[in-house]
């Protein structure tokens, strides 16, 4: 099974702008849910970040099952994280 990378995330969040580019520039494939527009992920965002709806959170996932789930993390640590999950 593959590794999935999730990046919930804001539009108006430049923590977020930045990490997606990077991710971009590195090839790194990953899918995009904006918590303004999704109602159950903004809860879930919420209950990962102690209440709060912190972004850019970023969520490794194989096979539906979270493997790694961080909070504002480096390109590194995503790209870590992925690979770690991969393997």
């Amino acid at each position: 099974m593959s590794a999935t990378v999730t990046m919930y995330s804001t539009p108006w969040c430049g923590y977020c702008r930045r990490l997606k580019s990077q991710m971009e520039r590195e090839g790194l494939a990953y899918t995009e849910v904006d918590i303004e527009q999704d109602a159950k992920a903004a809860d879930y965002v919420m209950s990962v970040n102690g209440g709060n709806q912190t972004v850019p959170t970023v969520v490794v996932t194989v096979g539906g099952e979270i493997q790694w789930v961080a909070t504002n993390p480096s390109l590194a640590q995503v790209r870590d994280a992925f690979v770690a999950a991969a393997a």
